[in-house]
């Protein structure tokens, strides 16, 4: 507990206190979001919150809700438990993934005991039944925008720093996520472009997210966009939107991204998968800030922070002439790397147990908790999927649980680590006496010689693509070369051969290293005893 209180001391000892008294969201400035099928009961509602002050935001269907959660930052929701196309339950929960300081008051026609205990355990403030008295909701919509003032002012923590809280909560204590939230603080409240760099699965989207929320742009809208998703046709459309009869099936105009982000933070996941293209026309609407419909001739003039995310290292493949070194250098104001759960595995006991609950409530299931065995999976996996295979993994063996989840409800099999193409074994230890750090500190070296000289033989001796493979930079790659004594050649074939500089003896020596340092850091067997 004492080194947990420290690591949370740690982690937020140098943010700044919101002034006394001094509130980002006044009462009647706030948004209520207002989800109900029942259109009768939309319209009222709607009028009692007019005539309260507020403003409102309307949504017949849990679809469209949560969009509006996603674009339009509401400072309330009222959520009808009972839709047509999507189970209340289910919304409060995506919704609660999209924001989850989001206060919501869940409205049903059928009220009862056990309904309200799950609303309340998936983040529900309040819990009311149909019909509705009107007074008695304008008074608990008032009463939950004011806690939420008073606790900002209380704890100094504010609306801007709203996103970095939800960040730590979302990702977990680590000091690496500590460091990366320090990181989200310091860029947040400026207005450079950002890209994010981190493995498939790790939370770059969350990241950006929280940038969004501690900037200044937070009451505008936050809009991402799949740009590996999106066909290539269709990618500057949805970008800078469409004229009517700009192209087959443009039946209606139709603003693109840029333009109903106006004022707020456009999202762009996956740049590297964007077409070099549209990278060229991306750029130019950034330079000028205006862009032009396809089919149209009008400049629109706009105001977007871009966030950028990729799973690979954007400076590499602007080197290799993949991604255009312009708009990479306009892009990469601030570089932010997401750590993978790998490199914080002290945060998967935290996210297993969070992830667990989740699962218990979507299942209706009083699964207790792990075995040690268990755990020690969890621990000594190499997670290459990830954050999001650690929540399907804990879903999947929640579901099969019944008191505990054990060893054998994980399915796990062991699977190489992202960038080691080997599986070398050990008879022997020839170091009796040595300690585990001791070792770690000598086979360092030893390890990324043989990584980067596997991968150099497979990218026959191309250092951006071998740093592509390894997610660094070039420069990394080519000093890390020098270093370590690694000189490639092309032969004939085209194949590259690594040269070593120190002796035979020494290659040896660094070979039986690796195989040690990978068997104890990655083995799901007994660990390897050093000393006898």
């Amino acid at each position: 507990m004492a080194l947990e209180k420290s690591r949370e001391d740690n982690c937020w000892s140098k943010r700044a206190l919101t002034k006394k008294g001094e509130s980002n969201m006044s009462e009647h400035n706030a948004k209520i979001l207002i989800v109900e099928h029942d259109e009768r009961m939309r319209g009222l509602l709607a009028t009692l919150m007019k005539g309260e002050g507020f403003k409102t935001l309307q949504a017949n269907n849990g679809k469209t809700g949560l969009e509006m959660v996603q674009f339009e930052s509401p400072d309330l929701m009222l959520l009808d438990i009972e839709m047509p196309d999507m189970d209340g339950m289910e919304m409060l929960r995506k919704a609660k993934d999209l924001n989850s300081d989001l206060p919501v008051i869940v409205v049903t026609g059928h009220p009862d005991s056990h309904g309200a205990v799950r609303a309340m355990k998936a983040g529900a403030y309040e819990y009311i039944g149909k019909p509705i008295d009107t007074q008695e909701v304008a008074r608990v919509i008032r009463q939950v925008l004011s806690e939420r003032n008073l606790k900002q002012q209380a704890s100094g923590v504010s609306t801007q720093e709203e996103g970095t809280a939800s960040l730590k909560k979302r990702m977990g204590p680590s000091d690496a996520v500590c460091r990366l939230i320090g990181e989200v603080d310091l860029v947040a409240k400026s207005d450079f472009s950002v890209i994010i760099i981190g493995e498939t699965g790790s939370g770059k989207e969350l990241v950006a997210r929280a940038i969004y929320r501690a900037s200044s742009r937070s009451k505008y809208p936050f809009t991402p966009i799949d740009c590996g998703s999106i066909p290539e046709t269709l990618l500057e459309s949805e970008l800078f939107g469409h004229e009517k009869g700009a192209f087959t099936g443009a039946e209606a105009q139709k603003p693109g991204k840029l333009e109903i982000t106006q004022g707020g933070t456009l999202f762009l996941d996956e740049i590297s998968n964007m077409p070099v293209g549209s990278q060229a026309k991306l750029l130019r609407a950034i330079q000028e800030k205006k862009i032009y419909r396809v089919g149209g001739t009008k400049p629109i003039n706009i105001n977007v922070r871009l966030l950028a995310a990729s799973n690979q290292d954007l400076s590499s493949l602007s080197e290799a002439g993949s991604f255009r070194r312009d708009l990479y250098y306009r892009l990469a104001e601030f570089v932010i790397t997401v750590p993978s759960l790998r490199e914080r595995k002290e945060d998967i006991p935290y996210l297993a147990k969070r992830f667990l609950d989740r699962a218990n409530e979507e299942l209706n299931k009083e699964v207790k908790g792990f075995s040690q065995d268990a755990l020690d999976v969890l621990f000594n996996y190499a997670w290459p999927g990830n954050v999001r295979q650690l929540r399907s993994t804990i879903r999947r063996a929640t579901l099969l649980a019944d008191g505990m989840i054990n060893e054998q409800h994980l399915d796990l099999k062991r699977v190489p680590v992202p960038g080691l193409a080997f599986t070398p074994r050990v008879d022997g230890i020839p170091w009796k006496g040595l300690s585990l750090k001791e070792i770690v500190e000598r086979s360092t070296s030893a390890v990324e010689r043989e990584v980067i000289g596997q991968v150099l033989k497979t990218t026959r001796g191309n250092k951006a693509k071998a740093a592509r493979l390894l997610q660094v930079d070039y420069k990394t790659i080519h000093e890390k070369v020098k270093k370590l004594g690694l000189v490639k050649y092309a032969d004939d074939n085209g194949e590259s051969q690594e040269k070593e500089v120190e002796p035979e003896k020494r290659e040896n020596r660094a070979r039986i290293l690796t195989r040690v340092l990978e068997d104890i850091l990655f083995s799901e067997e007994e660990p390897i005893a050093l000393v006898s």
